[in-house]
Protein backbone atom coordinates (compact mmCIF):
# COMPACT_ATOMS: atom_id res chain seq x y z
CA UNK A 1 0.00 0.00 0.00
CA UNK A 2 1.01 3.51 -1.09
CA UNK A 3 1.91 5.61 2.06
CA UNK A 4 -0.26 9.09 2.48
CA UNK A 5 0.29 11.28 0.01
CA UNK A 6 0.72 15.75 0.92
CA UNK A 7 1.94 18.48 -0.83
CA UNK A 8 4.90 18.65 1.51
CA UNK A 9 5.42 14.90 2.00
CA UNK A 10 8.61 15.27 0.38
CA UNK A 11 10.05 17.17 3.15
CA UNK A 12 10.40 13.60 5.12
CA UNK A 13 12.60 11.92 2.46
CA UNK A 14 15.95 12.74 1.34
CA UNK A 15 16.58 15.72 -1.31
CA UNK A 16 19.02 16.05 -3.99
CA UNK A 17 20.11 18.81 -6.41
CA UNK A 18 18.77 21.70 -4.15
CA UNK A 19 20.80 24.46 -3.09
CA UNK A 20 21.71 25.27 0.50
CA UNK A 21 19.72 28.63 1.43
CA UNK A 22 22.15 30.65 4.42
CA UNK A 23 18.64 32.30 5.07
CA UNK A 24 15.78 30.17 6.43
CA UNK A 25 13.17 32.43 7.45
CA UNK A 26 13.57 34.06 4.38
CA UNK A 27 12.65 30.99 2.12
CA UNK A 28 10.10 30.43 4.17
CA UNK A 29 8.24 33.87 3.52
CA UNK A 30 8.75 33.90 -0.57
CA UNK A 31 7.22 30.34 -0.20
CA UNK A 32 4.19 31.91 1.22
CA UNK A 33 3.89 34.54 -0.82
CA UNK A 34 3.88 32.57 -3.67
CA UNK A 35 1.35 30.16 -1.72
CA UNK A 36 -1.16 32.69 -2.36
CA UNK A 37 -0.52 34.04 -5.45
CA UNK A 38 -2.42 32.48 -8.04
CA UNK A 39 -1.91 29.50 -9.87
CA UNK A 40 -0.09 29.85 -13.98
CA UNK A 41 -2.12 27.23 -14.93
CA UNK A 42 -5.10 25.43 -14.61
CA UNK A 43 -6.14 21.95 -13.24
CA UNK A 44 -8.62 21.49 -16.38
CA UNK A 45 -5.75 22.60 -19.41
CA UNK A 46 -3.54 19.60 -17.15
CA UNK A 47 -5.89 17.32 -17.71
CA UNK A 48 -6.75 18.32 -21.12
CA UNK A 49 -2.70 17.60 -21.86
CA UNK A 50 -3.36 14.23 -20.56
CA UNK A 51 -6.01 12.92 -22.99
CA UNK A 52 -3.96 14.51 -25.88
CA UNK A 53 -0.89 12.44 -24.24
CA UNK A 54 -2.96 9.10 -23.95
CA UNK A 55 -3.05 9.32 -27.81
CA UNK A 56 0.63 9.67 -28.11
CA UNK A 57 0.72 6.06 -25.82
CA UNK A 58 -1.74 4.90 -28.34
CA UNK A 59 0.35 6.09 -31.26
CA UNK A 60 -1.95 7.68 -32.90
CA UNK A 61 -0.04 11.18 -31.98
CA UNK A 62 3.42 12.59 -31.27
CA UNK A 63 5.11 14.53 -28.27
CA UNK A 64 6.94 18.00 -29.58
CA UNK A 65 8.45 19.19 -26.33
CA UNK A 66 11.13 21.63 -26.84
CA UNK A 67 12.33 24.94 -25.83
CA UNK A 68 15.24 26.83 -23.45
CA UNK A 69 17.63 24.94 -21.53
CA UNK A 70 16.91 27.60 -18.76
CA UNK A 71 15.45 30.64 -18.98
CA UNK A 72 17.18 33.90 -17.68
CA UNK A 73 16.44 37.01 -16.45
CA UNK A 74 18.74 38.94 -18.48
CA UNK A 75 17.17 37.56 -21.34
CA UNK A 76 13.31 38.34 -20.99
CA UNK A 77 11.96 39.32 -24.05
CA UNK A 78 8.72 39.42 -25.85
CA UNK A 79 10.56 39.04 -28.99
CA UNK A 80 12.94 35.74 -27.48
CA UNK A 81 9.69 34.31 -26.29
CA UNK A 82 8.20 34.60 -30.21
CA UNK A 83 10.80 33.45 -31.88
CA UNK A 84 10.62 30.55 -29.81
CA UNK A 85 7.35 29.73 -30.36
CA UNK A 86 7.49 30.34 -34.43
CA UNK A 87 10.41 27.79 -34.29
CA UNK A 88 7.87 25.44 -32.75
CA UNK A 89 5.33 26.37 -34.86
CA UNK A 90 7.77 25.52 -37.85
CA UNK A 91 8.47 22.35 -36.44
CA UNK A 92 4.86 21.00 -35.37
CA UNK A 93 4.09 21.82 -39.23
CA UNK A 94 6.77 19.94 -40.81
CA UNK A 95 5.54 16.67 -38.25
CA UNK A 96 1.89 17.06 -38.89
CA UNK A 97 2.22 17.59 -42.54
CA UNK A 98 4.92 15.94 -43.43
CA UNK A 99 4.24 12.82 -41.76
CA UNK A 100 0.32 13.09 -41.56
CA UNK A 101 0.86 12.99 -37.89
CA UNK A 102 -1.13 14.82 -35.07
CA UNK A 103 1.51 16.64 -32.55
CA UNK A 104 1.00 17.88 -29.29
CA UNK A 105 3.34 21.14 -28.44
CA UNK A 106 4.69 21.59 -25.39
CA UNK A 107 7.54 24.17 -24.56
CA UNK A 108 10.17 24.05 -21.89
CA UNK A 109 8.85 27.69 -21.03
CA UNK A 110 7.45 29.64 -18.19
CA UNK A 111 9.23 27.82 -15.41
CA UNK A 112 12.69 26.40 -16.81
CA UNK A 113 14.81 28.30 -14.75
CA UNK A 114 16.38 25.66 -12.27
CA UNK A 115 19.35 23.52 -13.68
CA UNK A 116 21.07 20.26 -11.69
CA UNK A 117 24.67 20.28 -10.97
CA UNK A 118 27.63 17.90 -11.16
CA UNK A 119 29.09 19.43 -8.21
CA UNK A 120 27.67 21.91 -5.74
CA UNK A 121 30.78 24.17 -5.48
CA UNK A 122 32.65 26.05 -8.54
CA UNK A 123 36.54 26.75 -8.52
CA UNK A 124 37.71 29.94 -10.51
CA UNK A 125 41.22 31.29 -9.47
CA UNK A 126 41.69 29.80 -6.53
CA UNK A 127 38.16 30.79 -5.11
CA UNK A 128 35.15 28.16 -4.68
CA UNK A 129 31.78 29.48 -4.71
CA UNK A 130 28.43 27.86 -4.55
CA UNK A 131 27.89 26.82 -8.38
CA UNK A 132 25.03 28.74 -10.63
CA UNK A 133 21.60 26.58 -10.40
CA UNK A 134 19.74 29.03 -12.78
CA UNK A 135 18.65 32.43 -12.03
CA UNK A 136 15.73 31.40 -9.94
CA UNK A 137 18.50 30.32 -7.37
CA UNK A 138 21.49 32.73 -7.72
CA UNK A 139 23.40 34.67 -9.99
CA UNK A 140 25.73 33.22 -13.41
CA UNK A 141 28.64 36.09 -12.23
CA UNK A 142 30.99 34.70 -10.58
CA UNK A 143 31.33 36.95 -6.85
CA UNK A 144 30.10 35.61 -3.52
CA UNK A 145 27.17 38.52 -3.56
CA UNK A 146 25.82 36.87 -6.94
CA UNK A 147 26.10 33.59 -6.25
CA UNK A 148 24.37 33.20 -2.95
CA UNK A 149 20.85 31.39 -3.70
CA UNK A 150 18.18 34.43 -2.98
CA UNK A 151 14.94 33.37 -2.12
CA UNK A 152 13.05 36.04 -3.56
CA UNK A 153 14.34 34.92 -6.81
CA UNK A 154 11.76 32.19 -6.68
CA UNK A 155 9.11 35.47 -6.68
CA UNK A 156 10.75 37.24 -10.18
CA UNK A 157 10.63 33.60 -11.60
CA UNK A 158 6.89 33.14 -11.33
CA UNK A 159 6.45 36.81 -12.45
CA UNK A 160 8.38 36.56 -15.17
CA UNK A 161 6.74 33.28 -15.94
CA UNK A 162 3.28 34.76 -15.65
CA UNK A 163 4.15 37.28 -18.05
CA UNK A 164 5.44 34.34 -20.47
CA UNK A 165 2.47 32.33 -20.34
CA UNK A 166 0.28 35.56 -20.94
CA UNK A 167 2.44 36.21 -24.03
CA UNK A 168 2.14 32.33 -25.29
CA UNK A 169 -1.59 32.04 -24.67
CA UNK A 170 -2.43 35.20 -26.89
CA UNK A 171 0.10 33.70 -30.13
CA UNK A 172 -1.74 30.36 -29.31
CA UNK A 173 -5.18 31.88 -29.19
CA UNK A 174 -4.93 35.31 -31.07
CA UNK A 175 -4.58 34.59 -34.47
CA UNK A 176 -0.51 34.21 -34.83
CA UNK A 177 -0.57 30.22 -35.46
CA UNK A 178 -2.92 30.85 -37.94
CA UNK A 179 -2.04 28.17 -40.59
CA UNK A 180 -2.14 30.58 -43.14
CA UNK A 181 0.68 32.84 -41.36
CA UNK A 182 3.09 29.93 -41.89
CA UNK A 183 4.91 31.75 -44.74
CA UNK A 184 5.51 34.54 -41.77
CA UNK A 185 6.67 32.18 -39.27
CA UNK A 186 10.61 31.41 -40.88
CA UNK A 187 12.63 33.58 -39.45
CA UNK A 188 15.21 36.05 -41.25
CA UNK A 189 18.07 34.35 -40.38
CA UNK A 190 16.84 31.20 -41.44
CA UNK A 191 14.81 32.04 -44.85
CA UNK A 192 18.16 31.85 -47.08
CA UNK A 193 19.20 28.43 -45.47
CA UNK A 194 18.59 24.94 -46.80
CA UNK A 195 16.13 23.98 -44.21
CA UNK A 196 14.86 27.32 -44.68
CA UNK A 197 13.96 26.66 -48.51
CA UNK A 198 12.51 23.63 -47.55
CA UNK A 199 10.50 24.89 -45.10
CA UNK A 200 9.52 27.15 -47.60
CA UNK A 201 8.69 24.67 -50.13
CA UNK A 202 6.67 22.62 -47.36
CA UNK A 203 4.90 25.76 -46.75
CA UNK A 204 3.81 26.46 -49.93
CA UNK A 205 2.05 22.97 -50.51
CA UNK A 206 0.41 23.77 -47.03
CA UNK A 207 -1.00 26.78 -48.55
CA UNK A 208 -2.55 24.67 -51.63
CA UNK A 209 -3.94 22.53 -49.38
CA UNK A 210 -5.41 25.04 -47.08
CA UNK A 211 -7.42 26.82 -50.43
CA UNK A 212 -8.62 23.37 -51.50
CA UNK A 213 -10.07 22.86 -47.82
CA UNK A 214 -11.34 26.33 -48.17
CA UNK A 215 -13.05 25.51 -51.28
CA UNK A 216 -14.79 22.73 -49.56
CA UNK A 217 -16.14 25.62 -47.40
CA UNK A 218 -13.51 24.54 -44.30
CA UNK A 219 -12.27 27.85 -42.73
CA UNK A 220 -10.39 29.49 -40.45
CA UNK A 221 -14.10 30.60 -38.97
CA UNK A 222 -15.74 27.11 -39.34
CA UNK A 223 -12.42 25.08 -38.25
CA UNK A 224 -10.75 26.96 -35.15
CA UNK A 225 -7.76 24.64 -35.49
CA UNK A 226 -7.17 26.02 -38.67
CA UNK A 227 -6.53 29.33 -36.73
CA UNK A 228 -4.79 28.66 -33.46
CA UNK A 229 -3.52 26.05 -31.26
CA UNK A 230 -3.22 24.26 -28.10
CA UNK A 231 0.37 24.96 -26.30
CA UNK A 232 1.22 23.84 -23.16
CA UNK A 233 3.74 24.52 -20.61
CA UNK A 234 6.48 22.12 -19.05
CA UNK A 235 9.79 22.26 -16.97
CA UNK A 236 12.35 20.02 -14.25
CA UNK A 237 10.13 20.14 -11.02
CA UNK A 238 13.72 20.53 -9.29
CA UNK A 239 12.96 23.18 -6.76
CA UNK A 240 10.52 21.14 -4.55
CA UNK A 241 9.81 24.24 -2.31
CA UNK A 242 8.16 26.66 -5.74
CA UNK A 243 6.61 23.69 -6.84
CA UNK A 244 4.89 23.06 -2.98
CA UNK A 245 3.84 26.55 -2.95
CA UNK A 246 1.80 26.24 -6.55
CA UNK A 247 0.43 23.12 -5.74
CA UNK A 248 -3.27 23.48 -5.48
CA UNK A 249 -6.41 21.64 -4.63
CA UNK A 250 -8.68 21.31 -7.76
CA UNK A 251 -12.12 22.61 -6.88
CA UNK A 252 -13.61 20.08 -9.35
CA UNK A 253 -12.12 16.87 -8.35
CA UNK A 254 -10.50 17.23 -5.21
CA UNK A 255 -6.82 16.63 -6.65
CA UNK A 256 -3.67 17.93 -6.05
CA UNK A 257 -2.50 19.84 -9.11
CA UNK A 258 0.92 21.30 -9.56
CA UNK A 259 -0.09 24.66 -10.80
CA UNK A 260 3.53 25.92 -11.96
CA UNK A 261 3.21 24.31 -15.10
CA UNK A 262 1.07 21.44 -17.06
CA UNK A 263 3.40 19.09 -17.28
CA UNK A 264 6.59 18.53 -15.24
CA UNK A 265 9.59 15.92 -15.22
CA UNK A 266 12.12 14.61 -12.78
CA UNK A 267 15.83 14.65 -14.33
CA UNK A 268 17.90 11.72 -14.22
CA UNK A 269 19.73 12.55 -11.02
CA UNK A 270 16.75 13.35 -9.06
CA UNK A 271 14.60 9.84 -9.59
CA UNK A 272 15.44 7.84 -6.89
CA UNK A 273 12.45 5.75 -5.48
CA UNK A 274 12.86 7.22 -2.01
CA UNK A 275 13.76 10.52 -2.75
CA UNK A 276 11.98 14.15 -2.48
CA UNK A 277 11.04 14.45 -5.93
CA UNK A 278 9.35 10.85 -6.72
CA UNK A 279 7.73 11.20 -3.56
CA UNK A 280 6.17 14.76 -4.59
CA UNK A 281 5.79 13.82 -7.67
CA UNK A 282 3.90 10.99 -7.35
CA UNK A 283 0.90 12.74 -5.76
CA UNK A 284 0.38 15.60 -8.14
CA UNK A 285 -2.29 14.77 -10.96
CA UNK A 286 -0.60 16.37 -13.75
CA UNK A 287 1.24 14.68 -16.62
CA UNK A 288 4.73 13.82 -15.56
CA UNK A 289 7.73 12.80 -17.35
CA UNK A 290 10.79 11.37 -16.08
CA UNK A 291 14.48 11.16 -17.44
CA UNK A 292 16.10 7.76 -18.31
CA UNK A 293 19.75 8.08 -18.43
CA UNK A 294 22.38 5.10 -19.27
CA UNK A 295 22.53 3.86 -15.81
CA UNK A 296 18.29 2.72 -15.33
CA UNK A 297 17.80 -1.04 -15.05
CA UNK A 298 14.78 -2.40 -16.54
CA UNK A 299 13.80 -3.55 -12.35
CA UNK A 300 14.20 0.38 -11.78
CA UNK A 301 12.26 1.60 -14.00
CA UNK A 302 9.39 -0.67 -13.33
CA UNK A 303 8.94 -0.22 -9.87
CA UNK A 304 9.78 4.04 -10.25
CA UNK A 305 6.48 3.47 -13.33
CA UNK A 306 4.60 1.50 -10.46
CA UNK A 307 5.09 4.32 -8.08
CA UNK A 308 4.72 7.29 -10.43
CA UNK A 309 1.63 5.73 -12.37
CA UNK A 310 -0.06 3.24 -10.33
CA UNK A 311 -3.38 3.70 -11.78
CA UNK A 312 -2.05 3.09 -15.13
CA UNK A 313 -3.32 6.05 -17.05
CA UNK A 314 -2.22 6.38 -20.33
CA UNK A 315 -1.13 10.14 -20.79
CA UNK A 316 0.22 10.21 -16.73
CA UNK A 317 4.03 8.96 -17.69
CA UNK A 318 5.99 10.01 -20.36
CA UNK A 319 9.30 8.48 -20.00
CA UNK A 320 12.17 10.60 -21.42
CA UNK A 321 15.56 8.24 -23.12
CA UNK A 322 18.73 10.11 -23.03
CA UNK A 323 21.16 8.20 -23.58
CA UNK A 324 23.82 9.32 -25.89
CA UNK A 325 24.01 8.43 -29.82
CA UNK A 326 26.43 5.76 -28.75
CA UNK A 327 24.56 4.24 -26.61
CA UNK A 328 20.88 4.42 -27.35
CA UNK A 329 20.64 1.19 -29.33
CA UNK A 330 22.71 -0.59 -26.78
CA UNK A 331 20.69 0.37 -23.31
CA UNK A 332 16.92 1.17 -24.44
CA UNK A 333 15.75 -2.18 -25.88
CA UNK A 334 16.05 -3.84 -22.38
CA UNK A 335 13.99 -1.25 -21.18
CA UNK A 336 11.74 -0.54 -23.59
CA UNK A 337 11.29 -4.63 -23.74
CA UNK A 338 10.73 -4.42 -20.16
CA UNK A 339 7.80 -2.00 -20.01
CA UNK A 340 6.40 -3.88 -22.99
CA UNK A 341 6.46 -7.38 -21.06
CA UNK A 342 5.10 -5.61 -17.83
CA UNK A 343 1.94 -4.00 -19.66
CA UNK A 344 3.02 -0.83 -18.71
CA UNK A 345 0.87 2.77 -20.22
CA UNK A 346 4.01 5.29 -20.93
CA UNK A 347 4.95 7.68 -23.70
CA UNK A 348 8.29 7.07 -24.78
CA UNK A 349 10.41 10.23 -26.14
CA UNK A 350 13.72 10.60 -27.21
CA UNK A 351 15.85 13.21 -25.09
CA UNK A 352 18.91 13.40 -27.90
CA UNK A 353 20.65 16.37 -26.52
CA UNK A 354 21.53 15.43 -22.88
CA UNK A 355 24.02 12.74 -23.47
CA UNK A 356 25.71 14.12 -26.36
CA UNK A 357 27.23 17.31 -24.42
CA UNK A 358 31.58 17.35 -24.86
CA UNK A 359 33.79 20.18 -24.34
CA UNK A 360 34.98 21.64 -27.46
CA UNK A 361 38.68 21.76 -28.54
CA UNK A 362 38.55 25.75 -28.05
CA UNK A 363 36.77 24.96 -24.73
CA UNK A 364 33.32 25.48 -25.44
CA UNK A 365 30.77 22.76 -24.11
CA UNK A 366 28.96 21.84 -26.81
CA UNK A 367 26.68 19.19 -29.15
CA UNK A 368 27.39 18.19 -32.40
CA UNK A 369 24.21 18.08 -35.03
CA UNK A 370 25.42 14.79 -36.39
CA UNK A 371 25.24 13.01 -33.10
CA UNK A 372 21.67 14.43 -31.78
CA UNK A 373 20.19 13.12 -35.25
CA UNK A 374 22.11 9.59 -34.66
CA UNK A 375 20.75 9.46 -31.36
CA UNK A 376 16.91 10.04 -32.31
CA UNK A 377 17.59 7.65 -35.52
CA UNK A 378 18.15 5.07 -33.05
CA UNK A 379 15.35 5.53 -30.46
CA UNK A 380 13.13 4.92 -33.81
CA UNK A 381 15.17 2.23 -34.70
CA UNK A 382 14.67 0.90 -30.92
CA UNK A 383 10.79 0.88 -31.06
CA UNK A 384 10.74 -0.35 -34.31
CA UNK A 385 12.51 -3.64 -33.77
CA UNK A 386 10.64 -4.25 -30.37
CA UNK A 387 7.20 -3.23 -31.92
CA UNK A 388 6.65 -0.17 -29.42
CA UNK A 389 5.70 3.13 -30.44
CA UNK A 390 8.60 6.18 -30.71
CA UNK A 391 6.08 8.51 -28.96
CA UNK A 392 8.36 11.71 -28.74
CA UNK A 393 11.25 14.06 -28.84
CA UNK A 394 12.16 16.60 -25.73
CA UNK A 395 15.09 19.19 -26.68
CA UNK A 396 16.54 21.84 -26.20
CA UNK A 397 16.69 25.48 -28.27
CA UNK A 398 15.89 28.58 -29.28
CA UNK A 399 14.91 31.36 -32.19
CA UNK A 400 17.69 33.09 -31.07
CA UNK A 401 20.17 33.21 -33.84
CA UNK A 402 22.91 30.82 -31.56
CA UNK A 403 26.19 29.39 -32.25
CA UNK A 404 26.25 26.53 -29.49
CA UNK A 405 25.85 23.26 -31.53
CA UNK A 406 28.24 22.51 -34.05
CA UNK A 407 28.05 21.11 -37.83
CA UNK A 408 24.11 21.22 -39.31
CA UNK A 409 23.16 22.61 -42.37
CA UNK A 410 24.77 25.67 -40.96
CA UNK A 411 28.16 24.04 -40.60
CA UNK A 412 29.10 25.84 -37.30
CA UNK A 413 32.44 24.83 -36.54
CA UNK A 414 34.66 24.80 -33.33
CA UNK A 415 36.50 27.96 -34.38
CA UNK A 416 32.50 29.49 -35.08
CA UNK A 417 31.28 28.41 -31.66
CA UNK A 418 32.25 31.75 -29.94
CA UNK A 419 30.82 34.01 -32.55
CA UNK A 420 26.75 33.83 -30.86
CA UNK A 421 27.43 31.48 -27.82
CA UNK A 422 24.75 32.71 -25.67
CA UNK A 423 23.38 30.25 -23.33
CA UNK A 424 23.86 30.43 -19.83
CA UNK A 425 23.94 26.42 -19.29
CA UNK A 426 23.43 23.57 -21.90
CA UNK A 427 24.31 24.32 -25.67
CA UNK A 428 20.97 25.08 -27.65
CA UNK A 429 20.02 23.87 -31.33
CA UNK A 430 19.11 27.09 -33.57
CA UNK A 431 16.04 27.53 -35.35
CA UNK A 432 17.76 25.94 -38.68
CA UNK A 433 19.12 22.91 -36.61
CA UNK A 434 15.49 22.94 -34.90
CA UNK A 435 14.05 22.49 -38.21
CA UNK A 436 16.91 20.12 -39.50
CA UNK A 437 15.91 17.64 -36.21
CA UNK A 438 12.03 18.08 -37.57
CA UNK A 439 12.67 17.03 -41.19
CA UNK A 440 15.00 14.00 -40.18
CA UNK A 441 12.08 13.51 -37.55
CA UNK A 442 9.32 13.21 -40.31
CA UNK A 443 11.27 11.15 -42.51
CA UNK A 444 11.40 8.53 -38.96
CA UNK A 445 7.57 8.70 -38.13
CA UNK A 446 6.39 8.46 -41.88
CA UNK A 447 8.75 5.21 -42.20
CA UNK A 448 7.25 3.87 -38.95
CA UNK A 449 3.56 4.76 -39.77
CA UNK A 450 4.07 3.67 -43.13
CA UNK A 451 5.44 0.32 -41.87
CA UNK A 452 2.01 0.13 -39.03
CA UNK A 453 0.03 0.36 -41.43
CA UNK A 454 1.53 -2.37 -43.60
CA UNK A 455 1.35 -4.81 -40.74
CA UNK A 456 -2.39 -3.40 -40.39
CA UNK A 457 -3.00 -5.00 -44.04
CA UNK A 458 -1.63 -8.32 -43.67
CA UNK A 459 -3.10 -8.99 -40.20
CA UNK A 460 -6.50 -8.57 -42.11
CA UNK A 461 -7.84 -5.62 -39.93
Amino acid sequence: MAQPWSPDSWRQQPVRQVPDYPDAEALAEAEQQLAIFPPLVFAGEARDLMKSLGRVAEGKAFLLQGGDCAESFAEFRANNIRDTFKVLLQMAVVLTFGAACPVVKVGRLAGQFAKPRSAPTETQGGQTLPSYRGDIVNGIEFTPEARRPDPQRLIRAYNQSAATLNLIRAFAQGGFADLHKVHRWNLDFVSGSPQGERYRELADRLDEALAFMEACGLTGESSPQIRETSFYTSHEALLLWYEEALTRRDSLTGDWYDCSAHMLWIGDRTRQLDGAHVEFMRGVKNPIGMKVGPSTTPDELIRLIDALNPDEIPGRLTLISRMGADEVEKRLPALVRAVKREGRAVVWACDPMHGNTVTSPTGFKTRAVNRILAEVRGFFGVHAAEGTHAGGVHFEMTGQDVTECIGGAQAITDETLKDRYHTHCDPRLNASQALELAFTIAGELKRARGAERRLAVAAGE
